[in-house]
């Protein structure tokens, strides 16, 4: 059954493209090892809300955008396989692909979908 990785990640407004160009990178290798989709998604229509929101989640500054990420996987063991391949594949090395945002506030998970509508 599939399986769905999702994460909410602060970036510097300014550095969107310096963002796109790391996700190029990064997913080309969770591609590589197996993942099915991987979609980025650039904060348009984000409110901040009374209680809680995606800007609280990840402590966003004013000058930062929220992206929304997901991966897709065939499957769990699939996800897990890639994930302890990776650690070990150099081209992880942050000093060779460093993140154009604050990883320590990056909110991340695994999920198994219970529920899918249309196509």
């Amino acid at each position: 059954m599939t399986y769905v990785d999702g994460f909410v990640i602060p970036v510097p407004a300014g550095r969107k493209q310096d963002f796109i160009d790391h996700a190029r990178a990064f997913d080309a290798l969770f591609l590589e090892y197996g993942a099915r989709r991987i979609v980025e998604c650039w904060s348009d229509d984000v409110p901040h809300g009374k209680q809680t929101d995606f800007h609280r989640a990840v402590a966003a500054k004013e000058d930062e955008a929220v992206v929304f990420s997901w991966i897709e996987w065939p499957d769990k063991a699939t996800r897990d396989t890639c994930m302890a391949a990776m650690e070990s594949d150099p081209r992880m090395d942050p000093a060779l692909n460093p993140m154009p945002f604050d990883g320590s506030r990056m909110i991340f998970g695994g999920f198994e979908p219970v529920y899918e509508a249309g196509a």
